[in-house]
This record gives C-alpha cells, sequence and structure tokens, in this order.
C-alpha cells in the first residue's frame, strides 16, 4: 500500500488530487484481502475505475482502490446469443473492440465512450439509441463491509436512464468487480440518429455492419469530443433533462428551433447541449477551465485548472439554464 499518491494520472480531468492511501487490486482475491484486512478495516475507502466521470475537488482522505481486475471470457453460447464474463478493470472500449472483431452485436453503438467496465453498469453508460441494460445478463460485487459477493441480474440493477442501483441506495457500500453480457449473433442495427445515418452514407455504407456501426461511432465521437489525452474532460458533464410534454410545448412556442425526443408517456428529452449553448457557454473559458468550443455539453481543464473551479463553473451553467428556459440540469460527473 502507497500513502500520499498523486491521482493526476487516473482521472480524465487530469486533476491534482493526492490519496492517503492507495492500493491497486488485480483480482477479486486481491481486493477480499483488502477488505478484510484488519488493519484497514476502519480506514474509509474510495474505489477507482477509470477515473472518466469523477471531477475531483479535495484530496481525497480515505484508501483509494484501483480496480484493475482484468480478462474476458466466453462462459456460454447458443444459436443466437453468446454470454462473456468481463473483468470490471478491463477498458469499456477495449470490450467493445473485443465484440466488434468477434462479430458478437449489441455494444457496437457505445464505442469510444472512456471507463471501466465496472463504472459501465452504475451509469447505465449508453449512446446512440442503445445503454448497457440492453445488454447486461448480470453484475457481480463485493460488500465494501462484509467482502460478502453477491451477484444481481439485471432487473435488480434498478437500470434507469444514466441510473442504476449501484449510484443511489448502493452508493459506497459495493465495489463491482465483473459484469455477465448477452451479445447477440444475429445483430439488430440501431441506425436511427440521424448523425449516425449521415456517416454512413459519407462512409459509402449501404448495409449496415457490426463493424461500420462502430466505425460511424467513432468518426461521431472523434468529431464532437476532445481527446482527455489532450484536454482533460469526462466526456458529457450533464445528464440530458426529461421534461413534461406541456412543459416543452410552452417552450418550443418561444423557441422553435427546440430539439426534443420522445422518452415515457408524457415526457420528452431536451439536449443539455443545446440548451447551454443557447445559453451563451459554448466556448467560454475562464482561465484554465471552460466549456469545449465543439461541444458545449463538455466542460474543460486545458492543464492548469481544478476540480473546485470547474465544479464552480458547472453551477453557473445550471443556473443560466434555469434562468433561461425554467430546465434543471443534472451533472452526470461525479463530485468528490
Amino acid at each position: 500500500m502507497q500513502e500520499n499518491v498523486s491521482l493526476r494520472q487516473f482521472n480524465t480531468f487530469g486533476l491534482e488530487s493526492r490519496a492517503q492511501f492507495f492500493e491497486e487490486a488485480e483480482s477479486t482475491e486481491a481486493l477480499t484481502d483488502i477488505i478484510k484486512n484488519p488493519a484497514l478495516k476502519e480506514i474509509p475507502k474510495f474505489i477507482l475505475g477509470g477515473g472518466s466521470n469523477v471531477l475531483f475537488t479535495q484530496n481525497i482522505n480515505a484508501l483509494v482502490i484501483k480496480i484493475a481486475i482484468k480478462g474476458i471470457e466466453l462462459i456460454k453460447e447458443d444459436q443466437d446469443y453468446v454470454w462473456l464474463h468481463v473483468g470490471a478493470g478491463e477498458k469499456w472500449h477495449d470490450f467493445v473492440m473485443y465484440c466488434v472483431d468477434h462479430n458478437y452485436a449489441g455494444v457496437e453503438n457505445l464505442s469510444l465512450i472512456p471507463g471501466t467496465i465496472g463504472a459501465a453498469p452504475m451509469q447505465n453508460i449508453g449512446a446512440y439509441g442503445v445503454e448497457i441494460k440492453d445488454v447486461v445478463e448480470t453484475v457481480e460485487a463485493i460488500s465494501i463491509e462484509t467482502a460478502e459477493m453477491r451477484t444481481f441480474s439485471k432487473e435488480e440493477c434498478l437500470f434507469g436512464y444514466r441510473e442504476s442501483i449501484f449510484k443511489h441506495a448502493l452508493k459506497g457500500k459495493l465495489i463491482i468487480t465483473g459484469v455477465v453480457f448477452r451479445l447477440n449473433k444475429k445483430p439488430v442495427y440501431h441506425v436511427e440518429y440521424g448523425d449516425i445515418q449521415k456517416t454512413l452514407a459519407e462512409m459509402n455504407v449501404e448495409t449496415p455492419t457490426i463493424k461500420a456501426i462502430s466505425e460511424a461511432v467513432i468518426r461521431i465521437r472523434e468529431s464532437k469530443l476532445p481527446d482527455p489525452a489532450k484536454i482533460g474532460n469526462a466526456g458529457s458533464f450533464f445528464k440530458n433533462p426529461e421534461i413534461s410534454t406541456s412543459q416543452f410545448d410552452r417552450l418550443k412556442s418561444d423557441f422553435p428551433n427546440l430539439p426534443g425526443y420522445p422518452t415515457t408517456p408524457g415526457f420528452i428529452k431536451v439536449p443539455a447541449g443545446w440548451l447551454i449553448e443557447q445559453a451563451g457557454w459554448k466556448g467560454y473559458r475562464e482561465g484554465e477551465i471552460g466549456v469545449h468550443a465543439r461541444q458545449a455539453l463538455v466542460l474543460v481543464n486545458y492543464g492548469g485548472g481544478s476540480g473546485a473551479e470547474i465544479k464552480a463553473l458547472s453551477e453557473k451553467i445550471q443556473k443560466s439554464v434555469q434562468d433561461k428556459f425554467g430546465v434543471s440540469l443534472s451533472a452526470e460527473v461525479n463530485f468528490v
């Protein structure tokens, strides 16, 4: 176990924060040993995956456990599906590329999303008409208190829009160690989003394939989102808000170009990036932090910013959108 460790390299914002204690767990057994160690029992634990959805606003006075459990294993298959067990420390995009290479369908629309497998069910990550709940079979987790292992069915995960039981009722109580995914041998393509259709056309793809859709999504994301290796960021900072149909109709009369996508009956999802851009924040810079010039949904650290500064900027943006549109924005990124 290390002490006073910099976490700058372990978060995609590239923010400086120091861990009081730090240990990496490369297996479930190693993780169990850490949890059961009586010398560590009273020390608070902070679980870190890929650091792609976290905003460090202070030093972490706890034992930071970096989950590095790897492995992709085919555990079952039939004529229609394959079931893969994947370690929580695997990079999400590496897993997607594994599926694309093996012609397993279901996650190609989720290409190039940063982060690890363990964080994916916590956030119920999603993009271009697909969410992880569509392909999850079970989630394996270990109790931080007792080291007891538990397996959650998809239904028990209580997945919602960027939500799960791990993010709320069981937050801070469990560590996800692995996920079993069910992938399709007979692809059902999701190409209804205009960006995907347009990009496939630009690629001269007439008949979609798993690989073509993945390549299209990668092109779209690279054109819109900054590379964290070059500019510190955590991707989409805010969730797309859902508002009532009546509120949407009122806003539409004042803002005719307002886009919206029906979700559950009586509710419309509105792009947070559009709201933020219309409120005048796109390309805004304040010292070493700001709002990305190409995508207003992304807050960035140009190199010397702090988590506290980014948090303060996010709160200004929330107030501005609330004042202009009467719509509340919720952060997708977790503040620490």
